[in-house]
């Protein structure tokens, strides 16, 4: 057999099972394990799935730039931006994250609501300029570009005198066993940092960011109080989550 028909029949297997084992591979194809490694590694260079202990999972492809994330399903990701939204009550102190979903959130919040947003995103920020009602409170820090956040030490140290409501996380993946995920270890370490500010968090979770998995994990998929999918995201997605008591909302 061809590497690149093995490597093929393995994005098949990752496809269909959500997980493939490099021990079961290399049984399977008659193979080393230091072969299908390799496939592996070659694999996860190109893009198509994301390397873990043992095997791999399937790679999310939402970890792109922000101007390559803007082109994703952006009516999905008003939908999940809207049903958002509508948790937010007036008087909450809320965490926004940054990205995409996190805009579209902000700009379905009512113009005469009176709360306090908490955000490390310059764009999520700019977005609250007409809300008349909401306090805006920007955390600083070193601007991350691919993303449009701030991070660093200087941001984590500004989030220890907040206390939120509620943590509205933007991930690259989710799940259930590898996590919530994102493909930059600083971002990691500050999503970690608002979560642990904040009485719950909510993870906002378009379809390709489902059974996915980025490289740097931002805790267990038991962080997550409530995921926030599209209306038609499969069952088969979002039971393995909801069976770890975490609440699915349908945008």
């Amino acid at each position: 057999m061809l590497t690149s028909q093995r490597k093929q029949l393995i994005l098949d297997a990752l496809k269909r099972d959500g997980q493939v084992i490099a021990k079961s591979l290399s049984s399977e194809f008659a193979v080393s394990e230091d072969t299908i490694r390799r496939d592996l590694r070659e694999l996860a260079a190109d893009g198509y799935l994301q390397r873990v202990h043992g095997g791999a999972l399937p790679a999310s492809p939402a970890a792109v730039d922000l101007a390559g994330r803007q082109g994703i399903e952006s009516a999905s990701k008003a939908a999940i931006g809207k049903a958002a939204a509508q948790m937010i009550v007036p008087g909450q102190i809320a965490i926004v994250d940054g990205g995409t979903t996190a805009v579209q959130l902000v700009r379905h919040l009512p113009l005469d609501l009176r709360a306090t947003i908490v955000t490390h995103s310059p764009t999520v920020a700019v977005e609250l300029g007409d809300h008349a009602g909401v306090e805006v409170i920007m955390i600083g820090g070193r601007l991350y570009r691919h993303s449009m956040v701030n991070v660093g030490g200087a941001a984590i140290e500004a989030l220890s005198h907040i206390r939120a409501d509620l943590y509205f996380m933007g991930v690259t993946g989710v799940h259930p066993e590898a996590g919530l995920s994102t493909g930059d270890l600083e971002e990691a370490y500050i999503k970690r940092a608002l979560a642990a500010r904040a009485a719950e968090t909510v993870v906002l979770a378009s379809a390709e960011k489902l059974n996915a998995a980025s490289a740097f994990m931002i805790a267990e998929a038991s962080a997550a109080h409530a995921i926030v999918v599209e209306k038609e995201t499969a069952e088969a997605l979002t039971a393995p989550l909801e069976a770890l008591g975490i609440a699915i909302v349908r945008a």
